[in-house]
């Protein structure tokens, strides 16, 4: 139950991440950039700000999942699960998510939808 409960809240990370960078995409594609340049310059621009999130809240997580006292028996499968999906997750939110856009675009789906 425990590591289900930190299932929940990795994909609630992992979906912060992928808004900020999708968000930056489409602002840096209304100052009238290409898609491939926007998908570039917004990877460029937010790599720091979800890999150092990712960083910190596994060193947070650390911790925790080094201790050994029976009190924290609960908590260790949250805290590795959480962990290692969002070291994962942060792989994934740093390529996949601007790979996808790219082909999104070149199917013609992304400006229908940034358009909306």
């Amino acid at each position: 139950m425990p590591s289900s409960i930190g299932f929940i809240s990795l994909s609630g990370i992992v979906v912060n991440d992928s808004i900020v960078l999708v968000s930056f995409i489409k602002f840096r594609l209304k100052e009238g950039k290409g898609v491939h340049e926007a998908v570039h310059l917004a990877g460029m621009q937010r790599f720091r700000a979800v890999f150092l999130t990712s960083a910190t809240t596994v060193a947070g997580l650390l911790p925790i999942m080094l201790e050994t006292s029976l009190q924290a028996q609960f908590l260790i499968p949250m805290a590795v699960s959480i962990s290692f999906g969002l070291m994962f997750a942060t792989v994934v939110v740093l390529l996949l998510v601007p790979c996808l856009y790219s082909i999104l675009s070149w199917l013609g789906w992304a400006q229908r939808i940034a358009a909306e």
